[in-house]
């Protein structure tokens, strides 16, 4: 009998951890699936080390853009940045492939990032925050990758997914028209901004805590670049804004205490590289796109990762957060 066609199968911990022992020279160590998301990560773990082991979708990511990532983290370790790296296993090779039922899928073996996330983030977080982060754009504003990563930009970041989830928003009209008036407000003022002056290189476009373990206050791992791209980085500035937005919108602290806190972190980034006034002002509208890039993302991975929670309950409180950052920072 045929195998049945597959688009997202997941492979055997037991499995992979004897494969991993083998290629990597890894003693006495367990594995264990972590995360089935927008990629499959596992826990390698012995009573000396740990070890996160990522398998990408062929869907998400083809083998051109994990050599891309795995390059971009190569060279930002090596020149210093707190990231975590792949690991080159005993033949030379740091992508691992494998015939799963689907096709080729591929693998990355990574440090694992000491420490823990932290939400509540202290002065002397923030501060270790601004420098390390400025010291991963000084790294890749200076640097080129041999293979493409997404670019970052009006087109890709905003008009792109409107038209992705349109779909999605076929019984809320009123809905997916107020977000077609305010993409369209938001692309012509971003239109306005001298883009040529502000930073360009790899962004990591993901720079929420769940991104970052802090071993101390004094010492952080930033993880997770399967969303690094080619654009300003004020995106990232703003994808970690999105941090503060979410606080007070939560209740957790006022604005004024978000804005204080922010402060910190820009005062102390700025001591690394610079971040015009310009850049800054322009955040309202990068972090408008990040919700719109994400709504995006999500519907285009609703069949492998978001059917338990995209539907219109989830779109109509998504549509109400963005119209509360409208109301917040741009209208």
């Amino acid at each position: 009998m045929a195998i049945f066609p597959t688009q997202y199968s997941t492979l055997s911990s037991v499995a992979l951890k004897d494969f991993l022992s083998l290629k990597y020279g890894l003693k006495g160590t367990n594995c264990r699936l972590l995360i089935h998301n927008v990629s499959d990560t596992y826990i390698l773990e012995s009573e000396q080390e740990k070890y996160i082991f990522k398998i990408y979708r062929d869907a998400h990511r083809k083998l051109a853009e994990i050599e891309a990532e795995v390059e971009l983290l190569t060279i930002l370790n090596a020149k210093g940045a707190k990231v975590s790296y792949p690991i080159t296993a005993l033949d030379g090779a740091q992508i691992q492939s494998f015939n799963a039922a689907e096709g080729t899928r591929y693998g990355v073996l990574f440090t694992f990032a000491k420490g823990e996330v932290v939400h509540d983030l202290t002065d002397e977080h923030l501060k270790t925050l601004g420098k390390e982060m400025a010291l991963v754009h000084q790294i890749s504003s200076s640097i080129e990758l041999k293979n493409p990563r997404k670019a970052y930009n009006v087109d890709t970041l905003l008009l792109q997914p409107l038209a992705v989830f349109k779909p999605a928003f076929e019984d809320l009209e009123e809905e997916y028209a107020y977000l077609t008036t305010v993409i369209t407000k938001v692309v012509a003022e971003m239109e306005q901004l001298d883009l040529t002056k502000f930073s360009y290189g790899y962004c990591h476009y993901d720079f929420l805590p769940k991104n970052f373990h802090f071993e101390s206050a004094n010492a952080l791992t930033f993880f997770d670049f399967d969303f690094a791209g080619q654009g300003h980085l004020v995106n990232d500035i703003a994808s970690f804004y999105v941090h503060y937005f979410m606080e007070v919108m939560n209740g957790k602290m006022t604005q004024q205490e978000a804005d204080r806190a922010f402060a910190v972190f820009v005062e102390s980034y700025r001591t690394i590289r610079p971040l015009s006034d310009e850049e800054l002002k322009a955040i309202p509208y990068f972090g408008f796109a990040f919700w719109i890039f994400y709504l995006g993302f999500q519907y285009e991975n609703f069949d492998d990762w978001s059917s338990l929670f995209f539907g219109p309950k989830f779109l109509k409180q998504r549509v109400g957060v963005i119209k509360q950052w409208m109301d917040w920072y741009i209208n």
